[in-house]
């Protein structure tokens, strides 16, 4: 191919579409603080994703802190080693240990089955991640977050759109956090947004993000600086215009995907999603034994050709230094997760992908 092939673009509307949002922050000169933009878009996505209350930020990682310090949590906290490292970054950053449990091989989600046997007179919550978009067993977490009085925080970064057949799961746990990063399905460039269930929680969410002031002259608590600006804002009203047909875009290459990989030895398409709303934000496939080259060696291939796929999650989070000390880090704890890591690679998928482009992808794939 001429052009480098990424896992993921982010879609970037007609600059001239931009332009008069550019105006009308600069003609009412609020730049941030919860600008016109910013209200607008708290009202909007509320609308687009069925939920009552949202918070805005400046990107995901500074929204997981903060959800973790709104319901104080302390202690342990139970979650999955497979995601990016924002998930247990976040608890190290609130001093609060986390204890990794297993995944489940179909899904790559946490496994609830897991869950209980690493519960310990500290644990305080579970932070699970619906990975790669694809719901976690939300109904089992609950159920074992209510026998023992647990906090449960969902990492959502991937899941933004994402449906059951009740409605949008992020209406799921104590709080759901999204990331609105550039190489999101919905993105502001940078930016993310706590989801929460009622008026009291997010005041308390908002004066957290805000250093913790009330007003000019109270400050209640030692609140962070993550505003999102009126400049990601309106990037983000402009968004909203396109995100359906960029979802449908993403279906259609899921589902070319699926059937020309079909029957290829070697390589498994991660399960489809089973959701009432997908949003197909990556294209995970697994390599393996019986596929002609590692795992590795088709990631390389593809990057030679300049197809720029990803080992996303690889490494795990416990095998990186400040994580693979910890008990529940060890191999022998995880050996689903770490059978994953070593197989997967996500392939490029994002709305202005052609199909000629998703051809050539899968021909190399098929050579081996």
């Amino acid at each position: 191919m001429n052009k480098p092939i990424y896992v993921t673009q982010p879609y970037l509307p007609p600059l001239e579409e931009f332009i008069p949002y550019l105006e009308k922050i600069w003609g009412n000169k609020v730049l941030t603080n919860g600008g016109p933009f910013h209200q607008q878009l708290e009202k909007a996505l509320c609308d687009y994703l069925g939920v009552e209350h949202i918070a805005l930020f400046t990107n995901g990682t500074i929204a997981l802190v903060t959800a973790l310090q709104t319901l104080r949590v302390t202690g342990e906290v139970i979650t999955t080693p497979y995601s990016f490292v924002a998930t247990s970054h976040s608890l190290l950053w609130n001093g609060i240990k986390p204890v990794f449990v297993d995944i489940d091989p179909n899904t790559l989600n946490i496994d609830p089955a897991k869950i209980e046997a690493a519960i310990t007179p500290q644990t305080t919550a579970i932070m699970p991640v619906h990975c790669y978009g694809h719901p976690c067993d939300v109904e089992a977490i609950k159920k074992i977050a209510d026998n023992y009085n647990l906090k449960v925080i969902y990492d959502a970064a991937h899941a933004f759109g994402v449906q059951d057949t009740q409605g949008s799961i992020l209406r799921h746990g104590d709080l759901s956090v999204l990331s609105f990063h550039a190489t999101k399905v919905f993105n502001t460039f940078e930016g993310g947004a706590i989801i929460c269930p009622d008026a009291k929680t997010k005041q308390r969410i908002d004066h957290l993000k805000n250093f913790g002031f009330v007003d000019e002259l109270t400050v209640v608590a030692p609140g962070i600086n993550g505003k999102m600006s009126e400049f990601n804002a309106a990037l983000g009203m402009l968004q909203l215009k396109y995100i359906d047909q960029a979802l449908m875009c993403r279906k259609e290459i899921d589902e070319s995907y699926r059937k020309l990989l079909k029957g290829v030895k070697g390589v498994r398409c991660v399960q489809e999603a089973g959701q009432a709303v997908a949003n197909y934000s990556y294209f995970p496939i697994l390599i393996d034994v019986d596929y002609p080259i590692s795992r590795d060696a088709l990631y390389q291939k593809l990057k030679d050709q300049g197809v720029f796929a990803r080992r996303y999650f690889y490494p795990l989070i416990t095998d990186f230094p400040m994580y693979r000390g910890m008990s529940s880090a060890h191999r022998d704890n995880l050996p689903m997760a770490t059978d994953a890591a070593f197989k997967v690679l996500c392939l490029p998928i994002y709305p202005e992908l052609l199909q000629s482009e998703l051809n050539y992808i899968v021909d190399l794939i098929r050579e081996g």
